[in-house]
């Protein structure tokens, strides 16, 4: 499916214009299709060739895709560099920035998606790294259907960046689609602890989620662009399937509200 790409400068709370991306799937001779949405949250640098090819593929699978720029209150809409500089401003900017205001950046998102004509109300979440958290955060918002997370940096240690009350798992029973949590079984920013934790809260707090941990992938294993030896393109083409496959059931299909009630398995081989 071929797409169009724009973009709109949303006003903020928080401080400055958001710049959302958006990746439109187009098909010829159907002027009046619709779409669900997306909301792709990028990694520290902004959104950057990576994130932006990331974008593209899933709107090419026939998603509205809006991908937010972060750091509007520091900076301009533009990628940062994956270099020193970039990498540190980048850091810096993630720990300076509220929850309040990420979450501002979530909801304009959201809203922005809805307000599409060509939008037919389904919303997904996605992201990687830092985007990886904040797709599990918008979840939290009940619009959401669904979210795939990837590597969720600091949804472990409760804190969006140092010293920041971020309550993202004390609200786990407040997400009510379905997640998918990616960590690569190497992924030194989420060690074995965190993973263990996130798992344990999501379980207790009935959460419908599936959880995967590839063997020898590292932090930030679907980057393809300067990734420090992570890049693994054999294990991003599955994630990226098992994110199609959730999508696809979650945003597509109407599956009318959750029962909640306990599935009953045959215990037989």
């Amino acid at each position: 499916m071929i797409i169009t790409e724009s973009y709109i400068d949303v006003p903020t709370k928080a401080g400055g214009d958001m710049r959302i991306f958006l990746y439109h799937p187009s098909i010829p001779n159907y002027p009046k299709a619709k779409f669900p949405g997306v909301v792709v949250f990028s990694e520290i640098y902004q959104v950057t060739g990576p994130v932006a090819r990331f974008a593209r593929q899933i709107a090419s699978q026939g998603y509205i895709v809006a991908a937010p720029s972060s750091y509007h209150e520091f900076t301009g809409p533009e990628a940062l560099a994956y270099d020193g500089p970039g990498t540190d401003a980048g850091n810096e900017w993630k720990i300076t920035k509220t929850v309040t205001a990420y979450d501002e950046d979530a909801t304009l998102s959201i809203d922005t998606l809805l307000s599409l004509p060509t939008c037919t109300g389904k919303v997904g979440a996605t992201g990687m790294c830092l985007g990886g958290h904040l797709a599990y955060r918008c979840a939290l918002d009940p619009r959401v259907s669904s979210a795939v997370c990837y590597f969720a940096t600091d949804v472990h240690s409760a804190t969006l960046g140092a010293g920041k009350n971020d309550d993202s798992l004390k609200r786990a029973k407040d997400i009510k689609g379905e997640l998918a949590m990616i960590f690569g079984k190497l992924d030194n920013h989420v060690p074995p602890e965190g993973r263990d934790l996130i798992r344990k809260t999501l379980h207790e707090a009935g959460v419908l989620f599936s959880f995967y941990e590839p063997a020898w992938a590292q932090h930030a294993f679907i980057r393809d662009e300067l990734s420090k030896g992570r890049y693994d393109a054999a294990l991003s083409g599955i994630c990226f399937e098992m994110l199609k496959e959730l999508f696809n059931r979650t945003l597509r299909s109407d599956l009318g509200p959750r029962s909640g009630e306990d599935v009953e398995i045959e215990d037989v081989c």
